[in-house]
């Protein structure tokens, strides 16, 4: 099993990312919030990973923080949910989205994501709602929780926070309208506007 891998950042086109380690480029899947933290190409990066295979392939997932893998485990133990579903899942809702609406019931916001139908949803709501206080801590279930300082989403979160934002909400505001491409001016902008309009 793969479960990290730590080299250099050689592409990242969501989906995928391209990471060099020793020599051997390593394909890796992940869930779009993944791309906001990574640094430029070229710079080093660890990524923690689940390796899944299938008759035909080998495939690496990977995540930012131990919290967002065991969400990940744990959504794949649900019947009708493979990998490319889950990985999508973790592209629509943050951790602490996905566990709010299970806390909640809200099978409703469930099948907002794509590919979610309703008996989906009421099965996820079901397998995950006694699991999810042994997840690890993490950014997962905390994606209001700090990011990596030095990122553009780390730094425009940060920002908001000293706005006068709680911690939780200045990361839930960043990560809500953050694309891989911007800039911290740019997300905090984007942020402040967000909230403006609700």
């Amino acid at each position: 099993m793969i479960a990290r891998l730590a080299g250099t950042l050689v592409s990242k086109q969501p989906p995928l990312m391209v990471i060099d380690v020793a020599g051997v480029g390593y394909e890796v899947e992940a869930p779009l919030p993944v791309f906001y933290d990574l640094p430029e190409n070229g710079q080093p990066v660890v990524i923690l990973t689940h390796l899944s295979v299938k008759e035909d392939s080998h495939t690496l997932y990977g995540f930012a923080s131990e919290a967002e893998r065991s969400l990940f485990r744990q959504l794949l133990k649900i019947s009708g949910i493979g990998a490319k579903l889950a990985l999508t899942i973790l592209s629509g809702a943050s951790g602490d989205e996905l566990a709010r609406y299970v806390v909640e019931r809200d099978a409703a916001a469930l099948t907002r994501l794509p590919g979610i139908g309703k008996k989906t949803a009421e099965r996820i709501i079901i397998e995950l709602r006694d699991k999810l206080d042994n997840l690890p801590a993490g950014t997962a279930l905390g994606a209001g929780g700090k990011a990596p300082a030095g990122t553009p989403l780390g730094e425009a979160t940060n920002a908001l926070i000293a706005l006068g934002y709680k911690s939780q909400e200045a990361g839930r505001m960043a990560r809500s309208v953050a694309q891989p491409e911007m800039s911290v001016e740019e997300i905090i902008r984007h942020a402040l506007q967000a909230t403006v309009q609700k």
